[in-house]
């Protein structure tokens, strides 16, 4: 099977953010990963689009979905894929982060993956660098390709954003998905709230357009969407709840808390889950209501569009 690139307009240089990426480019991100959907679920998965570029992912975090995501999209394009190991690369030796870009942009690859514990990292990897980076998590800023994913699978259940009701609950504080979530959602229309206990909500959320709630009870009111996060523990450095006990009574996602949102509200999670933690086993099974397994699937489908859009022979017009 192959795939040919149709007419585009000017593509960006990177993906490192969804906060200023107009609408218009949002949805056709999301028109582009419709067509890989399709490829996906073919038998002949495979096109040589991108024959002969090179795709380096580099996690300086663990990873499951999004590493094995974009490995699966880089090989499915037909790209020649290489899975930096951090933990035994000379980044572990006392390398600095500058040195690496330097050390790999000599390589003269296409597309480099980046996830980072620390917010900008991704962002100055992309200054020292002459290909086209991809922002897959730095530190609690942003990870632009979940949210991506996200707003596509809703658009396939509920065929548009605008106007959705959409609460976003959990450890809102230390979540790049919800950042880039929020941003995402409030440019296409949606209306956005914020659940969560006050010691795991940025202090500037509100600012953001978010409408924020302390009480699952008042923020799943009539929801079209509820999207949980999990309890980033390895994220804090305090005691933000009293125990994951008491966290899962009042704020983990249960069949009788969800009874406040619509009756065919999505669940949503982007992984991993911690069941008994911030959702019940009952509500992140149920195939009715749940797209977990769905936001897996399309993953792959949106990490495809991007490395096709960010590798097209288009001016560049910097970082997104």
């Amino acid at each position: 099977m192959t795939a040919s690139h149709a007419p585009a307009s000017v593509r960006p240089r990177h993906l490192l953010a969804i906060q200023g990426m107009p609408a218009a480019e949002i949805v056709r991100f999301f028109d582009l990963a419709e067509t890989y959907v399709a490829q996906n679920r073919s038998p002949d998965k495979n096109t040589s689009l991108l024959r002969g570029r090179t795709l380096v992912n580099l996690f300086f975090e663990n990873s499951t979905r999004t590493l094995t995501s974009f490995e699966l999209a880089g090989k499915r394009l037909g790209a020649d894929v290489i899975n930096m190991a951090v933990a035994v690369s000379s980044i572990k030796k006392g390398e600095t982060l500058i040195d690496t870009a330097m050390t790999l942009n000599a390589m003269h690859l296409d597309v480099l993956v980046v996830r980072h514990p620390e917010s900008g990292a991704v962002r100055l990897l992309a200054n020292k660098v002459n290909c086209a980076v991809i922002n897959a998590g730095d530190g609690n800023h942003e990870h632009p390709t979940q949210a991506l994913l996200d707003g596509l699978t809703i658009r396939r259940r509920k065929g548009h954003i605008e106007g959705l009701v959409v609460a976003i609950c959990g450890d809102i504080l230390h979540s790049r998905v919800a950042r880039s979530n929020i941003h995402l959602l409030n440019a296409l229309g949606a209306r956005v709230r914020a659940v969560a206990p006050p010691t795991l909500l940025p202090a500037d959320l509100a600012r953001l357009g978010v409408e924020v709630h302390h009480r699952m009870e008042t923020g799943l009111v009539d929801a079209d969407i509820v999207m949980m996060l999990r309890l980033q523990t390895e994220r804090m450095s305090g005691q933000f709840v009293p125990s994951v006990r008491e966290y899962f009574h009042f704020f983990g996602l249960t069949r009788e808390k969800l009874r406040a949102a619509k009756p065919d509200a999505l669940i949503m999670h982007p992984g991993p889950m911690n069941r008994g933690v911030e959702i019940d086993s009952e509500v992140a099974d149920d195939i009715k209501r749940s797209v977990i397994l769905d936001q897996v699937e399309l993953g792959v489908a949106v990490r495809m569009a991007c490395l096709d859009l960010l590798t097209r022979p288009a001016p560049a017009t910097g970082a997104i």
